[in-house]
């Protein structure tokens, strides 16, 4: 399929999946905070449920032309795996990261706020941490395990629910994604992450990335079918 799509349009497919990823999981937030403003478990369980139920639709909306990754590391594991080029990283991670922000931007404008708000909520604690290497690794397992057993139709929806429970199992609240932590760092919501806490996120973020590839390579050895992420 790769072949078939022009660069234009896949980048174009990326920037709008990100943007909309981050408007699910920011204007989410908001609402949720608006919603039940005395209940933080509340929030959350609103919040993480509509990013595992929007989360699934984007990935199937987009994967026939860019492969709906949305995140930077998902695009550099694939990547290393052979099912791209590095000269599509390059194009990628950009479109994701300006998308995700504009997402931020959009859901601060639709509740009524400021376009930019610069978040101040700070996050980063050693357990938060380390619950974004444990949040990230199992992203990249879930994703590539699935795939290099040819259970391509799965990833979707099983994206999804990891994401929605690790919002849970993690101190962090699974953010997971680089793209979408940097554009988190622009409203100032309850789904917000203060800048200082951002680079140690990202670095989490690779490393959970790394380990999530070694993981998933050594439970299937070989290499992934072509179809993932195509």
């Amino acid at each position: 399929m790769r072949g078939e799509v022009s660069v234009v349009r896949r980048l174009s497919a990326e920037l709008l999946g990100s943007a909309l990823l981050a408007a699910v999981v920011v204007g989410s937030g908001i609402a949720a905070q608006r919603l039940s403003p005395d209940d933080v478990g509340l929030q959350l369980l609103e919040n993480a449920l509509a990013t595992a139920l929007g989360l699934p639709v984007l990935i199937l909306l987009f994967a026939t032309v860019s492969g709906s990754h949305f995140n930077p590391v998902v695009t550099l594991v694939d990547v290393l795996t052979g099912g791209r080029r590095w000269t599509d990283a390059a194009g990628y991670v950009p479109a994701q990261i300006i998308g995700c922000i504009g997402g931020a931007i959009l859901a601060n404008l639709m509740f009524g706020d400021r376009a930019v708000s610069i978040s101040t909520t700070e996050r980063l604690t050693p357990g938060t941490f380390l619950a974004e290497v444990v949040a990230t690794a199992g992203l990249v397992m879930v994703i590539f395990v699935l795939a290099r057993t040819g259970r391509h139709p799965l990833i979707a929806w099983t994206v999804g629910a990891y994401i929605g429970a690790a919002y849970f199992f993690t101190s962090s609240t699974s953010f997971a994604n680089p793209a979408i932590t940097v554009g988190r760092m622009f409203s100032d919501t309850f789904a917000g992450i203060a800048p200082s806490s951002v680079p140690a996120f990202v670095l989490a973020q690779v490393v959970g990335g790394a380990v999530g590839l070694g993981l998933a390579r050594a439970l299937v050895p070989g290499p992934v079918p072509r179809e993932v992420l195509a």
